[in-house]
C-alpha cells in the first residue's frame, strides 16, 4: 500500500488530479464551498458528479469509530451496494445525512471509487491499491 501522488490544490481552477484505487483511471475533484450545500465536484472524462463536501469529515469519523479496514465496495447507483462497505454506508439511511452523499440522480453511486483516494491524498485515510476488492481505514 503506497500513497498515490496527488496534484492540484482542490480549487475549480486547480483541481486535485487523482487515480481510482486500482490506479487505472484518472479523474479530478475540487471543493465548491459556495454551493448550497457545499460540494465535492468530481469530473470523470466529460461526466460531472457531485458529493456533499461534509462526506470527508463524516466518512473519517465513521472509519475512526469502525477502527479497522473496511471494504470499499464501489457500485453504480442502479446496483445494490454490498452490506458492510464504504459504498453501502454512503447511501444508508443510517449515515449522518440519512441517505445518499451523491447529489446527481442517476450518478449518485461510485462514492467508494472517487472519495477514498481524496481522503488518502488529504492524509485522512489509508487506501489499498489492488486490482480489485480494495479497503480503506482512517488515519
Amino acid at each position: 500500500m503506497s500513497s498515490q501522488p496527488v496534484r492540484g490544490t482542490g480549487t475549480k481552477d486547480d483541481p486535485w488530479i487523482l487515480l481510482t484505487p486500482p490506479g487505472t483511471s484518472e479523474y479530478q475533484m475540487y471543493r465548491d464551498e459556495a454551493a448550497d450545500p457545499p460540494l465535492l465536484v468530481c469530473t470523470v472524462g466529460k461526466t460531472q458528479l457531485g458529493y456533499l463536501l461534509r462526506c470527508l469529515d463524516d466518512l473519517h469519523t465513521m472509519l475512526k469509530e469502525y477502527g479497522d479496514w473496511m471494504p470499499l465496495g464501489s457500485a453504480d447507483e442502479q446496483k445494490e451496494a454490498k452490506e458492510g462497505t464504504v459504498e453501502a454506508w454512503a447511501r444508508s439511511a443510517d449515515n449522518p445525512v440519512g441517505g445518499w452523499y451523491g447529489t446527481k440522480k442517476g450518478l449518485r453511486g461510485r462514492f467508494a471509487n472517487y472519495v477514498p483516494p481524496l481522503m488518502e491524498a488529504l492524509r485522512l485515510a489509508e487506501v489499498e491499491h489492488n486490482a480489485r476488492n480494495n479497503r480503506m481505514r482512517a488515519i
